[in-house]
């Protein structure tokens, strides 16, 4: 049981990465990537989400009738947002308005809804919680690394800090959309060549 709560665990940071081997929640790669306070939060809410639907859908799986069950996938996935949704709203209203649409847009996260269907549908609870955490961290390591470079390439700072001084010049790209897409790219190019050596 250990070895497969392991093995779990490992597959979602690495070789089965939601965002660069399975190509999912390129969406909010694009949104949020620009700023990496925001980006933090944001995947922070992705995680809790994850970890959470997957782990409920798990305990209710034999008991949710196969017609409804992506309606009861989604609704389960809407409670948790909402909840994320409310405490941003509460405790961080600064970073909730700058984030906008893109904390409810967390419910069309296929990640999300992937890990449900592709695991949590046919696993106990506990490695669906498992599972649920570690696609949710493998989406955020990747979502972090990608902000903290086009914040300080399309900025010149970090977390609102400037690093980076007046001899750089901002590249404007970095923090508009193309940006998050050439970060993408180069971050798959360098994991795709890493793992054939």
């Amino acid at each position: 049981m250990a070895g497969k709560a392991l093995k779990t665990f490992t597959a979602p940071l690495g070789k089965d990465n939601p965002v660069f081997v399975q190509i999912l929640g390129i969406c909010s790669t694009l949104a949020v990537t620009n700023n990496l306070k925001n980006t933090v939060v944001m995947v922070l809410g992705v995680m809790f989400t994850t970890t959470l639907s997957s782990f409920t859908f798990s305990l209710l799986r034999k008991v949710i009738p196969g017609r409804i069950r992506m309606i009861a996938e989604t609704l389960i996935i809407a409670t948790f947002v909402i909840i994320v949704d409310i405490v941003l709203r509460a405790f961080m209203p600064e970073i909730w308005q700058q984030l906008g649409p893109y904390v409810g847009l967390i419910i069309t996260n296929c990640i999300v809804m992937g890990r449900m269907e592709a695991f949590a549908a046919s696993n106990p609870p506990g490695l669906s919680l498992i599972d649920g955490l570690a696609s949710g961290m493998g989406y955020a390591y990747v979502l972090v690394i990608i902000a903290f470079f086009r914040e300080l390439l399309g900025s010149g700072s970090v977390w609102g800090f400037p690093l980076l001084g007046d001899w750089w010049t901002n590249w404007a790209i970095m923090i508009m959309p193309p940006g998050a897409f050439f970060m993408l790219a180069i971050f798959i190019w360098v994991v795709k060549g890493r793992s054939k050596e």
